[in-house]
């Protein structure tokens, strides 16, 4: 396990800014407005030669028992347990609280290494803080501004005195977001098998994504509330089921942007819109008692166009009085509504309860095997023979289209180009004709389909005219 710091303070005193300076990346959403974070956050921190785990923490605060002030300092609680180390911050232009004095108590019953940080010290205006912050006992305070990059050294040096010795150099640390682990690269077949499959778990407020998360989990590791925008920002968590690994990202409720007038909100949409790129399936919960509702249908637009699979899941399930043929109807709904995902799979859940997991979790699996699915040049050019002999192109202004071969160049997801005569003059519904009968054909259910035409080149374009020297000049 590598070394683990927990970063605890007040709210509002710069924790997040702090993470994101040590991770690299803009991962935790930042805003003047306290209390922003309410779940924990980890990732993989580096310092000069140091490498760590991290664990961005709720600002530790008091609130009513089962409360969801309350819960939110349970959840850094459990961040401090799980951690080698902390490093309290406080906000050094501000000077000392109660708050703070109050939890720096908290973070000495903890009975582990702390490093006092005493952020926003840039310029003049934090001298003072920084040391009235001696009188909370934790050892002398390291000034830093973490919006800046200022003091990192001093900061480094109070934790390389805590850490063991660091990894020989040259060994990086593999950062769990990174950027370049979420390229849309080809995967061998051992790694579609093996890799953990990165999954976005999308839907509007309150439909029940972290309560679902959580029993993947098996523990109270998000944070669940009635009230509808309890999930902030894109929270990344390992999942192991039935032997499979996945990454699964919980991600802020959306809702239609014309009542979004929050710049957290929007902050919060963002980060979700970001996991859904960084992702290979996204599930799309609905809530079973109103499902299909607009903004459903634009966020399964939204997946459809970002290129990824889509596993339609039906949450709150116990709910619904059961009837015959429930299911079959629900998925022709689906395929009535979502057209252009036509086939994607369509699951009733629980995620109180568990009703229905397993089979979710199979078509995640389903959903990327077939989003990673490569058709033999061979076989698609016999498919697209029958194709066109069964549905010839359209003629425009007397000239009908020619279509003459088709190779797939990619997949995540299946991407084609055909090679053809006047590319410009193919409509719409002929394109779907194709996409709809390559979905058939290699049965590809519910993945995005993207289909590109391609202009054969005129071998003869760049010769000159054999008779343009007979004809005669204009006298």
């Amino acid at each position: 396990m590598p070394f683990t710091i927990a970063i605890i303070g007040r709210p509002n005193v710069g924790k997040s800014t702090l993470f994101n300076r040590l991770v690299g990346q803009k991962l935790a959403l930042v805003d003047d407005q306290p209390g922003v974070t309410r779940d924990r956050r980890e990732g993989n921190g580096r310092l000069g030669d140091l490498e760590f785990r991290l664990i961005d923490t709720a600002g530790l605060d008091k609130g009513a028992r089962g409360s969801l002030t309350a819960r939110m300092q349970e959840q850094t609680e459990i961040a401090i347990a799980a951690a080698d180390a902390l490093m309290f911050v406080i906000d050094a232009r501000m000077g000392l609280t109660p708050s703070d004095r109050e939890f720096a108590d908290f973070a000495r019953r903890a009975d582990k290494p702390v490093v006092l940080v005493a952020n926003k010290s840039e310029g003049t205006h934090g001298d003072a803080g920084a040391l009235e912050s001696y009188a909370l006992g934790l050892g002398q305070p390291i000034p830093i501004s973490a919006e800046h990059g200022e003091g990192m050294s001093d900061l480094y040096d109070a934790l390389r005195d805590l850490m063991p010795v660091p990894a020989p150099e040259g060994e990086a640390a593999d950062d769990e977001d990174s950027s370049d682990e979420f390229a849309d690269v080809e995967l061998s077949d051992e790694e579609i098998a093996t890799r953990p499959i990165r999954v976005a778990v999308l839907g509007r407020p309150n439909a029940g994504k972290s309560t679902l998360i959580n029993f993947l989990l098996g523990e109270e590791r998000l944070l669940t509330s009635p009230e509808a925008g309890t999930t902030r920002d894109s929270i990344s968590v390992e999942v192991r089921w039935k032997s499979r690994d996945f990454r699964v990202f919980d991600t802020a409720g959306l809702r239609r942007r014309s009542r979004i007038d929050d710049k957290l909100e929007r902050l919060s949409v963002s980060d979700a819109l970001r996991a859904v790129r960084f992702a290979e399936v996204v599930v799309l919960v609905m809530d079973a008692q109103n499902k299909f509702e607009e903004q459903d249908l634009r966020l399964a637009d939204l997946v459809e166009r970002e290129g990824r699979a889509i596993v339609i899941a039906v949450n709150k399930w116990d709910l619904m009085e059961r009837a015959p043929n429930q299911m079959t109807k629900l998925r022709e709904e689906a395929d009535h509504w979502l057209p252009q995902v036509k086939g994607m799979p369509v699951v009733a859940v629980s995620g109180l309860m568990g009703e229905g997991v397993d089979r979710l979790m199979v078509a995640i699996q389903d959903a990327y095997a077939v989003w990673n699915r490569r058709v033999s040049t061979s076989q698609l050019n016999r498919w697209f023979e029958q194709a066109v002999t069964a549905n010839p192109p359209p003629a425009k202004s007397g000239v009908r289209m020619k279509l003459n071969y088709a190779t797939q160049v990619k997949a995540r997801p299946p991407s084609f180009v055909m090679f053809c005569t006047r590319a410009d003059s193919l409509p719409e519904s002929y394109l779907r004709y194709l996409i709809n009968s390559i979905r058939s054909y290699f049965d590809l259910p519910g993945t995005p389909i993207r289909i590109t035409l391609r202009e054969k080149e005129n071998p003869f374009a760049h010769k000159r005219n054999p008779l343009a020297h007979k004809r005669k000049k204009p006298s």
